[in-house]
């Protein structure tokens, strides 16, 4: 059986979805991006630095879950465009430098569109393809990171145009990204409306194993934050410049987008779950290397760190949606946002102990973050992949995790058994 997502409208509509997903993650990377600035130009300390990262994060941890909830009660594409251009208005809305609470308050309107965005998107992308969705929510993901990684460079550009019109340049990705949203916008909600009376299945929901999922991605979500908040401050202290902090987030970024699209194809060879716990495993010397080897070297462990990081990211949203299969808005937001959003409320711990001590010593639990996420995602199952209600059953999963060939029965462990074996071919460990 051939996937869905080869079909031409299929993928033109994923296409539009992982674009538009870019011209709204652009502005979670911004903020990042402006800590240097705001530190330089209206003389913040780290911890009020990283409060303008906590305002954005907050506000998603407080209402992902609702939007979530709408998106699964009653489908609402229309979130999408409106949304985008809140997340790019906030960034802009930062140049007016009306203040230390002006600035939180915009930056807070950014986080909000960014949290209307993704229970939306990320199951209008799950409704698109109409079954497993492994490759379309990696090209989708891919799509967020693209932006993340642009946007020191779109910061950089930006913020060298004097006067306010470079800060308004910060919102042309926005208004790209309102115009991308809206064909997928206007199929999702005609999508909705066909199915509306369709009769669903209730397959069973597996919350203990989401519950660790969730765990996951909040460890996850911490570092990475606090990685990409304090990387270009951290190479800055050791030494470098200005624009070697740059290029350190650059190569942050460009690592995450890179491990994003390699998670999708690992995933037909492994599965999900053994995927995402290798990833981890990868992970836990390349963090460790950012902050114990020579300055020149921290440029390729940022690249690997992130990418080792990002290698889970579009998978461990399908596992969301796949424990979760009659809330799949809900798994989304939580995957997408909500615990990624929680990882930001560390900046100002970080930051505090930065204050305190030194941007190295604040880093150091970083490096082992990862070790737990490796231990929590071992124990995970491997589920059968949900259908989206309304777009009719899910092709079966092999044992590899690839669409199509028998399929695995919920609540199997992937990859090794407590005991060190393998899992046998037929399923049954």
């Amino acid at each position: 059986m051939k996937p869905v997502i080869r079909t031409t409208p299929v993928r033109r509509r994923t296409a539009a979805l992982a674009a538009g997903h870019s011209c709204v993650d652009v502005y979670q990377g911004a903020v990042a991006a402006l800590v240097p600035f705001l530190v330089a130009e209206r003389s913040y300390g780290y911890a009020a630095a990283s409060g303008i990262v906590l305002a954005a994060s907050l506000l998603s941890s407080v209402v992902q879950p609702l939007f979530g909830m709408l998106a699964d009660r009653r489908p609402a594409p229309w979130l999408i465009p409106l949304a985008t251009g809140a997340a790019g208005l906030g960034i802009a809305l930062v140049g007016l430098d009306a203040g230390y609470p002006a600035t939180v308050a915009a930056v807070a309107l950014s986080g909000l569109g960014v949290a209307a965005y993704h229970p939306a998107a990320a199951r209008l992308v799950r409704a698109t393809v109409g079954g497993p969705g492994h490759t379309a929510m990696s090209w989708f993901a891919l799509g967020g990171n693209i932006g993340f990684a642009c946007a020191p460079l779109l910061v950089v550009g930006a913020l060298a145009v004097p006067g306010p019109a470079g800060w308004w340049l910060l919102a042309l990705p926005a208004a790209l990204g309102v115009l991308l949203g809206r064909p997928p916008a206007r199929t999702g909600a005609a999508a909705a409306a066909r199915t509306a009376g369709a009769p669903a299945a209730a397959p069973e929901e597996d919350r203990p194993a989401f519950l660790r999922l969730s765990l996951v991605v909040i460890a996850r979500s911490v570092v990475f934050i606090g990685l990409s908040t304090f990387i270009a401050l951290y190479v800055r202290e050791r030494g470098g410049g200005e624009t070697a902090g740059a290029v350190a987030l650059f190569a942050l970024f460009a690592g995450s987008a890179g491990g994003t699209l390699l998670g999708g194809r690992l995933a037909g060879r492994w599965g999900r779950v053994t995927t995402v716990h290798r990833a981890y495993a990868a992970a836990v010397p390349a963090v460790a290397g950012i902050l114990f080897l020579p300055l020149p070297l921290v440029y390729p462990c940022a690249a690997l760190a992130a990418a080792a990081l990002y290698v889970p990211f579009s998978l461990q949203v399908t596992l969301g949606q796949d424990y979760l299969p009659t809330r799949m808005g809900t798994a989304g937001g939580v995957t997408l946002g909500l615990t990624v959003s929680v990882g930001g409320l560390a900046g100002p711990l970080i930051g505090a102990a930065a204050d305190a001590a030194s941007l190295r010593v604040a880093l150091l639990p970083l490096a082992v973050l990862p070790v737990l996420a490796w231990a929590l995602a071992r124990r995970l199952p491997e589920p059968v992949p949900a259908a989206v209600t309304g777009q009719g059953p899910a092709a079966p999963v092999s044992r590899g995790g690839r669409p199509g060939g028998p399929a695995r029965r919920p609540g199997l462990r992937c990859g090794r058994r407590r005991g060190g074996g393998r899992a046998s071919r037929a399923g049954t460990g």
